[in-house]
């Protein structure tokens, strides 16, 4: 077991805390991050592995929210334009860069050209600074996105947006909250919670076999579990109502055929949008909006999936493009929504707060561009916590901006160094100095990738790694890329500490 989990399981079972936060995602980081900056004691506890669920499944981007303007969430909008510019500009900057889209009208759309000339109108007046529209001709369109489809396409907007590694975004966020002093522990369940309101709370949980089962005290708890917040609601109270409905998302990953300057937005009928994004060198389509009533857990994308993706995204790309065949990986998600009746495509994306009559305050739904704004306001509604005026903080993460090594080392193939310096940051030089004490260290894992050796041991010592999913999945871009052969996955195995990877 490594020396930080064993220390923090330690502290966990000998003290009492703050604040537990249950759910490592985007939205449970960032309420541990800001909790703990504010001096509490604070832990953030996650089942699986940190952004494991939702969070690194999304769309990865970082948007304005220009599908929310025809369900008349304004305010979403306008939020969501300010957190994009700040993400991007000062928390981090590596990891969320701009991408702008074109959003083309072909013949016989669901949307005309006077209704997206006057969305897009619209979405500049609520952006302020650094959102640009306009409209582009289809010459330049196609440049800008090779194999568009031209045959039918009448107008073509562009509007400013941002994309991210949605999971290193995690990750990041997560080392906030640790450099803040938060105790952040996962592969660790929780499988009890006995809270008595104002009087604190007991946690229990299960650290797997090196852990075992420990009694965590804590003064406040923040469920923020995500697709399992109603089962962590029902550990407080067992006939609690449910507070969310599931909505699946899929994303496909593809060869990326050209240079691609531009992301692609397609409204569909129903109030949905088709994605085409170029991502890490691939290209990213999706997304769907289905309603789901089984286990989050197995949650999985389907054929029928896959070929309702390929065939939206035929609506705007050349059918060549998009053979089941050059599907590289499959990401299956769920979105949180509230329990309401209607389509999920046509649901509010807006988040949910309740706090029980225990005291337990559940955070659900949401964005993730919006997730400051979300951590902050479950924060201020923990019960005699008296916090006060609380804004986000807007510092840079560890692990983003830039690296000075990565800059200055003109040996470095520089695709791997640009690569590195996308997912590390100010960090990319510490992955640099391992490299040059291991003898594979700067060897790529996979010839058709940039990920090289020196990241899975920087996974394992530095970034809470546990399983070679864990490295493949989310520390890396290796899994995303379809290159995780069975190969890499048993040699990144024998990388783990030992008797560190869990079942």
């Amino acid at each position: 077991m490594s020396s930080y989990r064993a220390e923090t399981l330690d502290q966990l079972s000998g003290g009492s805390l703050d604040l537990a936060v249950i759910g490592g995602g985007i939205t449970g980081a960032r309420i541990a991050f800001e909790a703990a900056r504010l001096g509490w004691k604070v832990a953030l506890l996650e089942a699986g592995d940190f952004g494991g669920g939702t969070s690194s499944a999304s769309s990865k981007l970082i948007h304005g929210g220009f599908r929310y303007l025809p369900m008349g969430d304004i305010a979403l909008v306008r939020e969501s334009q300010m957190e994009r510019r700040v993400l991007m500009e000062r928390v981090a900057p590596n990891l969320v860069r701009p991408l702008p889209f074109l959003l083309p009208v072909y013949e016989g759309s669901s949307r005309g050209k006077a209704t997206i000339a006057a969305g897009l109108m619209l979405y500049r007046a609520l952006a302020g600074r650094g959102g640009r529209v306009g409209f582009m001709h289809p010459s330049v369109a196609k440049a800008a996105v090779p194999g568009l489809r031209m045959s039918g396409l009448r107008m073509c907007g562009v509007f400013d947006e941002a994309e991210t590694i949605d999971s290193r975004l995690v990750l990041a966020t997560v080392k906030g909250a640790a450099r803040c002093g938060a105790l952040v522990l996962n592969h660790a369940r929780v499988t009890g919670l006995e809270l008595r309101h104002n009087r604190g709370a007991l946690v229990t949980v299960d650290a797997g076999e090196e852990g075992g089962v420990l009694q965590v005290r804590a003064r406040h708890v923040i469920n923020a579990a995500g697709p399992w917040v109603d089962r962590v609601r029902a550990l407080d109270q067992p006939h609690a109502r449910p507070l969310v409905r599931f909505s699946k998302g899929i994303h496909l990953l593809l060869p990326l055929e050209g240079e691609w300057r531009c992301g692609v937005a397609m409204p569909l009928r129903g109030g949905r949008v088709a994605l085409g994004i170029p991502w890490q060198g691939m290209l990213m389509l999706g997304t769907t909006d289905t309603p789901f009533t089984g286990d989050p857990a197995e949650v999985t994308v389907t054929r029928e999936d896959t070929r309702t993706v390929l065939n939206e995204a035929s609506l705007f790309l050349a059918d060549d493009l998009l053979e089941p065949a050059q599907v590289r990986f499959a990401i299956a998600g769920l979105r949180a929504l509230p329990v309401a009746d209607g389509k999920t495509a046509d649901a509010r994306r807006g988040h949910l707060v309740e706090v029980s009559l225990n005291g337990l305050v559940s955070v659900a739904g949401g964005k993730l561009t919006t997730h400051r704004l979300i951590a902050i306001d479950a924060l201020r509604r923990l019960p005699y916590a008296h916090i006060g005026r609380l804004n986000a903080d807007d510092s840079r993460l560890p692990g983003t901006g830039w690296s000075f090594h990565v800059e200055a080392d003109r040996s470095l193939d520089p695709e791997v160094a640009n690569h590195l310096e996308r997912l590390y940051g100010d960090e990319a030089g510490r992955v640099l100095d391992l490299a040059a004490v291991l003898p594979d260290g700067m060897e790529r894992i996979h010839p058709s990738g940039p990920d090289v050796w020196a990241q899975v041991d920087y996974a394992f010592e530095s970034e809470w790694a546990r399983t070679a999913e864990d490295v493949a999945r989310r520390r890396t871009t290796l899994a995303m890329r379809g290159l995780l052969t069975d190969s890499i996955r048993q040699r990144i195995e024998r990388l783990a500490p030992a008797r560190q990877l869990v079942s």
